[in-house]
């Protein structure tokens, strides 16, 4: 990155499952510098959603250098996410035609339950012993007994992984979502189950809601459901891949209790 920027700039990794994001520093500027971002990264921007894209640069190889502020902040506590904020931010994003225009030009299509259901079956055909796991055919009975039911026409941009640090709450109490690298068009229910299931207590979930703007209804309930429960198999199913035993036996006990 140094020959993006120049010598006198101190740069080191930020982390991450890619290697590919930055932070750099120079005489009190800061910086976070990440390679081939998607298009995406600017209409977050300009929305208020990420923090602000300063610079983007194409390098001769083809990669694409993008530069944001660099924000004094810290990643929300688990229990932060009942704040109206939280809820406030994904109704902006879930409601924003921008968003939702973007994607569609960059060519991503709708995440239909049945497109889910079809990886998670491909992906059990190469393991055998999780095939024949009782609770991951229990899941499936599931989602495939309930696929017809949780169909849902207004799709919008989700984010795929609302966890708690995901969000960055600045030194001056701006909220961003971060990492949108699993951007998708789908059901809302998608963040929403995520985000209730794993943050919000049950008997809170109607007051949550009312702060997104909407009512719980039993149809919301089971998309929420549905989408949890196929996202954990799919937990399941990535670690496993990984020889991740301790993390393989935290989302089996948690599908567990899902399916309850």
């Amino acid at each position: 990155m140094e020959y993006v920027l120049g010598s006198e700039w101190e740069i080191s990794p930020a982390g991450g499952a890619t290697g590919d994001a930055y932070f750099a520093h120079h005489n009190g500027r800061k910086l976070f510098l990440k390679r081939n971002s998607s298009p995406f990264l600017a209409v977050l921007s300009a929305e208020g959603i990420v923090p602000k894209l300063i610079w983007t640069k194409r390098l001769e190889n083809g990669d694409v250098i993008t530069a944001q502020h660099w924000l004094s902040g810290r990643e929300l506590e688990p229990v932060e996410m009942y704040g109206q904020n939280v809820a406030g931010l994904l109704k902006k994003i879930h409601h924003s035609a921008e968003l939702l225009d973007m994607l569609k030009r960059l060519g991503k299509k709708a995440i239909l339950p049945k497109d889910i259901l079809s990886e998670i079956l491909n992906s059990l055909m190469i393991d055998k012993e999780l095939r024949q796991s009782h609770i991951i055919k229990k899941a499936l009975d599931f989602l495939e007994k309930e696929e017809m039911n949780v169909q849902y026409d207004s799709h919008v941009v989700c984010h795929s992984d609302v966890n708690h640090n995901n969000w960055l709450l600045t030194d001056v109490d701006k909220l961003y979502l971060i990492d949108w690298d699993g951007a998708m068009i789908a059901d809302p229910a998608m963040d929403l189950g995520m985000l209730l299931h794993w943050y919000i207590k049950k008997e809170d979930w109607p007051s949550w809601l009312s702060l997104y703007g909407i009512t719980l209804s039993e149809q919301l309930l089971l998309r929420m459901n549905w989408y949890v429960i196929a996202q954990t198999v799919h937990s399941i199913i990535w670690y496993k891949s990984k020889n991740k035993e301790k993390e393989v036996k935290h989302w089996t006990h948690y599908l567990n209790q899902l399916l309850r």
